[in-house]
């Protein structure tokens, strides 16, 4: 439990202040850097630009993007 290999978070900033918006980024960044798998459902640009691959659903529709 202390130690995942995949990290699953929904909205993981969504009602946060940006400080502590910005530590779970870093957090799961970190996370991700380290080897562990990360999948986040957000809307937070901070944590998209940073990731490496994205799937966009707009109106039911997908696009993946790397």
């Amino acid at each position: 439990m202390k130690d995942p290999d995949i990290i699953l978070a929904d909205e993981p900033t969504g009602n946060l202040d940006r400080k502590n918006g910005e530590i779970i980024v870093n957090r799961l960044l970190a996370a991700a850097a380290a080897g562990k798998t990360v999948i986040a459902a957000t809307h937070d640009a901070r944590l998209l630009d940073q990731s490496h691959h994205k799937l966009h659903i707009v109106d039911g529709r997908r696009s993946v993007s790397e």
